[in-house]
């Protein structure tokens, strides 16, 4: 007689640790970390097979608040913690959390290597364009003429834009989502777990403290349809509250046109390709507001081998050729030498 195996079933509170939460009352990491939690337990894959791996800063306490492995490293460089994490245990899924500060600044090397390495790892780049933690210092993701603690007359560093930076690294995913859409969210970070390969996500989220209202365009829903673009793979670029905008190709550049305005139709309009050259990803990355509006969704979706496959195939191949090897002969190598010659005290 054959007994079925019933699949276990999660549910987000599966996910929860039993840490109280300590970011400031209506932070946005509070909406993300429950998207986060709702996306998981979609999933046949119990709490012990994920690591959540974060740097420092408000978002990098996330590991705390899951019922999962976790460490909350030190400041930017969780991506090479995280690294060696899915090298050495590839079954695990392994998460990385961090910030526009962690992540882009003293952190912003490991994310461009680790990105270009295509290492299987779900990256979420917290984006609230200040540093919260230390209470209101610009970052990089800052705009020009920021005014906070730390620029009292205006920021003079041009802000860095996180989309940009990981399509340049050759990244294999690319999504943005904001953290008051949460259904639109979960879509996202669905798509990033299935995804096998460095999957970088940036969110825009709220510090209601020190830089309130920093992303109002794309979180109020009273006017965010007029201020960003949902992108669908297979779909025409459309926006506004009435479907009556989109974007368009126009004498070789992205223009915003009016439906039924100069005779511009929906078959007008770009249709996104997540597999598209990086071309034309790059170009949706770099859309602003006020003169755009701001694509969310996947940009970019494509399929590349992962460096933690590729070495472990490397140790799979010398292994079958050499043995397993011994740990003492390797620490003590087999070159070794002698320095002669003259007293050198």
């Amino acid at each position: 007689m054959t007994t079925a195996v019933e699949t276990p079933k999660y549910s987000f509170k599966d996910f929860a640790s039993d840490q109280d939460v300590r970011w400031c009352p209506g932070c946005g990491d509070y909406s993300i970390l429950a998207a986060v939690k709702k996306t998981l337990a979609q999933f046949d894959v119990p709490p012990e097979k994920y690591a959540f791996i974060s740097g420092i800063g408000c978002s990098s306490r996330f590991p705390y608040y899951m019922n999962t492995y976790g460490i909350h490293s030190i400041h930017g460089r969780a991506m090479s913690i995280a690294t060696g994490l899915k090298v050495a245990r590839p079954d695990l899924n392994v998460w990385v959390i961090t910030g526009d500060g962690d992540g882009l600044s003293i952190g912003g090397n490991h994310t461009i290597h680790t990105l270009r390495r295509n290492v299987d790892l779900k990256i979420l780049l917290f984006n609230n364009q200040i540093y919260g933690l230390t209470k209101g210092q610009y970052s990089p993701t800052s705009p020009f003429g920021k005014k906070t603690k730390s620029t009292p007359m205006g920021s003079l560093d041009w802000p860095v834009l996180p989309l940009a930076i990981a399509l340049a690294s050759e990244a294999t995913f690319v999504a943005r989502a904001v953290d008051t859409h949460p259904k639109h969210l979960i879509e996202v970070l669905t798509r990033a777990h299935q995804h096998k390969g460095a999957a970088f996500v940036e969110i825009y989220q709220n510090c209601n403290i020190f830089n309130d209202g920093a992303f109002s365009y794309a979180q109020d829903r009273k006017i965010r349809a007029d201020h960003i673009v949902e992108l669908r793979d297979g779909e025409p670029m459309v926006f506004g509250k009435e479907d009556d905008k989109g974007l368009a190709h126009v004498e070789g550049q992205v223009r915003v046109v009016t439906l039924g305005q100069g005779g511009f139709t929906k078959n007008d309009l770009l249709v996104h390709d997540e597999k598209a050259p990086m071309s034309e990803h790059f170009k949706l990355a770099r859309l602003r507001q006020p003169d755009f509006p701001e694509p969310i969704g996947v940009i970019r979706a494509v399929e590349r081998p992962t460096y933690n496959d590729l070495v472990n195939d490397q140790i799979a191949e010398i292994t079958e050729r050499k043995g397993p090897g011994k740990l003492q002969e390797l620490i003590q190598g087999h070159a070794t030498w002698q320095v002669a010659g003259e007293d050198l005290d």
